[in-house]
């Protein structure tokens, strides 16, 4: 019998890559990581609207502070 792993969960591996080790290897910020997550894991934890409106919360933020940086940097 094997253990369910709630801090390691199987949806977290993706097409044999660990989704945070891709985002670590990749240097995303919070934001970045957050979206990549949401968008791999989707489909597999059973809730796809929420994880995709998560995904697209952050998808906003990150639009909101790269105006903002743009804007500043004028």
């Amino acid at each position: 019998m094997s253990k369910k792993d709630n801090i390691n969960p199987s949806y977290y591996q993706k097409g044999g890559i660990q989704v945070t080790d891709f985002i670590i290897s990749q240097d995303m910020n919070w934001l970045e990581g957050n979206i990549v997550k949401y968008i791999t894991r989707y489909k597999s934890k059973g809730k796809p609207l929420e994880d995709l409106n998560k995904a697209k919360w952050y998808l906003d933020k990150l639009i909101e502070q790269t105006t903002d940086n743009e804007k500043k940097a004028k």
